[in-house]
């Protein structure tokens, strides 16, 4: 099992937790992609944190902080985070997605790898779905295992389980390839730990709530470019780029909202057309 993190709160005082994803850093600093400046987007996103008032005592990155898996891109991800005046008191934690190198990430960021948090009276377990040379997700058995213990260490904490990878079809008209490939396997557990309040994850760059009976499943637009689907294709959407915030209450309870950037803040992120590169 692996040691668990606290971050020393009351359990009775509720937790604030922001949730980034799918950052696209690139090693060489100011690089854009498919439009969009993604280390101004990022800033731009910890921006609108701040100005929201929010001050989270955890903040989770759900993968592909990285686009290359570039050293330099992790840490320059790591210097914007500590620079932003929102998350002077926040824990930071993450996890790997498909575009990061999962090795490298933990040798930039190893104080923030950490798959165990508990924050309040809530538990917090990060997961790795990544699967070498693919942009699908899968589940082995070792993850599968370091939840179930996680989970049978604390049967009185409510817990989170955040990943990369979508365990469900997000649109029933378009045919997903790139989500975990064994999302039976997961439920079945979860079925059997009713202190798992929420399924938490990145990867679709695109907004996402609904339920399956006790769980509440989430994502979360990306800090930079938003896919969508439209007649049953994947497309580009001019949306701009945002974070979740999650409240989490001593009782279980959570409160949750999507928070997207606001014009004045977006638009310089915006990069010429001829700096862009394709996905």
């Amino acid at each position: 099992m692996a040691r668990i993190h606290s971050l020393g709160r009351r359990d009775d005082a509720p937790a604030m937790l922001v949730q980034v994803t799918d950052s696209h850093l690139f090693g060489a600093a100011g690089t854009a992609m498919l439009g969009v400046d993604t280390d101004a987007s990022l800033r731009a996103v910890l921006r609108q944190v701040e100005a929201d008032g929010r001050h989270p005592d955890l903040l989770l990155a759900t993968g592909d902080l990285s686009q290359d898996g570039e050293a330099a891109s992790y840490q320059r991800f790591a210097s914007i985070l500590s620079e932003a005046p929102a998350l002077d008191r926040a824990c930071m934690r993450c996890l790997p997605g498909n575009h990061d190198l999962p090795a490298v990430m933990r040798q930039e960021l190893p104080e923030w790898s950490a798959p165990v948090t508990d924050v309040g009276a809530w538990r917090v377990v990060a997961l790795d779905t990544t699967v070498p040379g693919s942009n699908a997700g899968h589940l082995p058995d070792s993850e599968l295992d370091m939840l179930e213990a996680a989970l049978a260490e604390a049967p009185g904490r409510h817990t989170l389980v955040a990943m990369h990878h979508n365990p469900m079809q997000i649109d029933s008209h378009w045919h997903d390839t790139m989500m975990i490939d064994n999302p039976q396997a997961l439920f079945k557990l979860l079925a059997r730990w009713p202190q798992v309040r929420v399924l938490l994850w990145g990867h679709v760059h695109h907004e996402f709530d609904r339920r399956r009976h006790n769980l509440r499943m989430l994502a979360t637009p990306s800090t930079c470019f938003q896919f969508s689907i439209r007649d049953g294709k994947h497309v580009v959407d001019n949306m701009a780029p945002g974070y979740r915030w999650i409240k989490l209450y001593q009782d279980g309870s959570m409160a949750t909202g999507v928070r997207r950037v606001q014009d004045a803040l977006w638009h310089p992120a915006l990069a010429a057309p001829d700096k862009a590169r394709a996905a």
